[in-house]
């Protein structure tokens, strides 16, 4: 876990959320006041963030937490995730900010979780795109780890990936990987979006280290595999359900990225009480 970016995720919370500290509690409470609370799961699912949730309280000071659970752990609804005690105004103040965090993150992780389970006994592994909240990636892509799936590149300075929108205006595929060759030689691996079996031909002839399957249908995906027939690395995109992943998985492809773990996740149903 990299606290210096935790860090400076959380601090800007508290500016959004307190930005002249927090009028309710510091009408009802004095500084002295403590007070102790539970941090209590109330569904099952995967746990992402409690480092992060504890980190919250440990920045506002005057709080101890005791963590009970651990990342990737799988929890059901009533499950003690962690104990607070301490003062009574830093906990409600740190409240919403570190809930938010917890929930989404153990969002994350259960659904990737669920498209893992969909891998088991084959070779193919999940990855994650960049279809992150933005200011919120590191954290997202943390807790699709957890959920045991594999972070594809962080940023756009992480790897080559040539998209569609590459191809169409560099003129080619060819043309693209060529321009590519000529800035980095065979330092980096190269991947490329493809679209149909001629794209797929194309990225072949012109020796793309990996190749992304992109909105096939299962039988173009068939056919696009034969085709490569370990030539290069392969990756299906667009359209992952947890309903397809198995077939996906069976059919030999090395990687399935899925946009849906960070962008059309559900949040974790969890609580603090006091």
């Amino acid at each position: 876990m990299n606290y210096s970016i935790v860090d400076t995720l959380i601090n800007n919370a508290f500016l959004e959320d307190f930005p002249y500290g927090d009028i309710t509690s510091e009408s009802l409470f004095s500084e002295t006041d403590e007070s102790s609370a539970s941090l209590i799961a109330k569904e099952e699912g995967i746990v992402a963030g409690i480092s992060v949730f504890m980190r919250v309280f440990e920045l506002l000071g005057d709080v101890q937490c005791k963590c009970l659970c651990q990342d990737g752990q799988k929890v059901v609804s009533g499950t003690l995730l962690a104990s607070l005690s301490g003062k009574t105004i830093n906990i409600l103040k740190g409240e919403r900010t570190a809930l938010n965090l917890i929930q989404r993150m153990s969002g994350i992780a259960t659904i990737t979780h669920q498209y893992v389970q969909g891998l088991n006994g084959t070779k193919t592994k999940l990855l994650d795109t960049r279809k992150t909240t933005p200011g919120l990636r590191y954290l997202e892509k943390y807790a699709v780890a957890a959920g045991g799936g594999t972070n594809h590149r962080f940023s756009l300075s992480d790897g080559i990936l040539i998209k569609d929108n590459h191809i169409h205006a560099a003129g080619s595929i060819t043309k693209a990987i060529q321009l590519t060759r000529d800035k980095h030689g065979f330092v980096r691996k190269i991947e490329v979006e493809t679209e149909n079996l001629t794209m797929v031909r194309e990225a072949l002839e012109s020796k793309a280290d990996i190749i992304m399957l992109d909105n096939m249908s299962n039988e173009e995906i068939r056919e696009a595999l034969q085709l490569i027939d370990g030539q290069a690395l392969t990756e299906c995109s667009g359209n992952i359900t947890l309903d397809r992943i198995k077939t996906l998985s069976r059919l030999g492809v090395d990687y399935i990225s899925c946009g849906s773990l960070t962008h059309s996740y559900k949040s974790l149903d969890i609580s603090l009480k006091f």
